[in-house]
């Protein structure tokens, strides 16, 4: 039986080029890294883990989490948006398990419009909200990365400090200008075309109108946990190296996989924690699994986001 000219149509379709671009780039990044790292030693070092902290860090990315979704609530009932604490945790475990579990174009960020504009709100207001979310998260990552480099500023090269330290001012100048938006007339009276950046000062300012202490311990909670996922699963491999040079080695990693040229992050993830973590003189295969196991908890905690998207489907149905 021969496929039909819109089956051709949708399998060439530009979402699908996109994700075969990104399994492409991710298969060749891990290409490149083997090329220098034995995989034998890889497996070497996975036999022998530590399983009971490998648990550790599944409670650890779980409790993370769902301190995520409690902070994407505060932000959104500050949008006039509502609905409950199980809601939100709901949706973002099924946009974990769509960023994660899945080798789909469907992005996890997109579900989660789709679940918020399911209520009855506006996808386009739904989107601001969840961007702000994005937003905070990264920007108590960088403080905490730019933190600990007080602690230990020769641990990498000065150039990924003067990095982090341009994201920082760039991120605070930015922040103080979208919210003067606010105030200035120019938007509506000159450039109406440009009114959405108003929109965006508007809700920017609406997002953190109250509960900000919850949102700051929030925020600063949530890449304290990440760390110490990575902490825990790089001791259960033996990279027994400090909590301080992770906060300053992985961040760095972890800005990176914002790109996406990739699958869900993997092999960008390990190729810049393998290069990062060679200015220390950690072992390269070490490494290589630590960030593959870190994979593979996201996978897994991410599990329960699936359970609840086949729920939801089963009722639809």
């Amino acid at each position: 039986m021969c496929p039909s000219k819109q089956n051709i149509q949708t399998f060439f379709s530009a979402d699908a080029i996109k994700l075969f671009i990104r399994i492409l780039v991710t298969l060749l990044i891990f290409a490149l890294i083997l090329r220098s790292i034995n995989i034998q030693q890889v497996w070497e070092t996975l036999r022998q883990v530590k399983f009971y902290l490998l648990a550790v860090a599944l409670v650890l990315q779980f409790g993370s989490t769902t301190v995520s979704a409690y902070r994407w609530q505060l932000i959104m009932q500050n949008l006039h948006f509502g609905q409950s604490f199980s809601f939100y945790w709901h949706s973002y475990f099924k946009a974990m398990f769509f960023n994660q579990g899945l080798p789909t174009s469907i992005g996890g960020d997109a579900l989660r419009v789709l679940d918020v504009a399911n209520q009855g709100f506006r996808k386009r207001d739904a989107l601001y909200g969840i961007i702000l979310d994005r937003v905070s998260g990264l920007a108590a990552l960088i403080l905490l990365n730019l933190l600990a480099y007080f602690f230990n500023p020769d641990l990498l090269p000065v150039q990924v400090y003067y990095i982090t330290l341009i994201l920082v001012v760039v991120g605070m100048v930015a922040v103080v200008s979208i919210i003067s938006l606010k105030y200035l007339p120019w938007p509506n009276n000159y450039y109406p075309q440009l009114v959405f950046l108003e929109t965006i000062s508007t809700r920017l300012c609406q997002a953190f109108s109250s509960n900000r202490a919850l949102l700051l311990i929030s925020s600063m909670l949530i890449p304290l946990l990440a760390m110490l996922v990575f902490y825990t699963i790089g001791w259960a491999l033996g990279l027994q190296y400090d909590l301080v040079t992770y906060f300053v080695i992985v961040p760095p990693a972890i800005y990176l996989t914002i790109i996406p040229i990739s699958l869900a992050g993997w092999g960008v993830r390990e190729g810049a924690l393998v290069g990062l973590f060679s200015w220390v003189g950690a072992d390269k295969p070490t490494v290589l699994a630590m960030s593959v196991v870190y994979g593979f908890t996201l996978i897994i905690v991410s599990v329960p986001g699936l359970v609840i998207y086949l729920k939801g489907r089963h009722r639809v149905g």
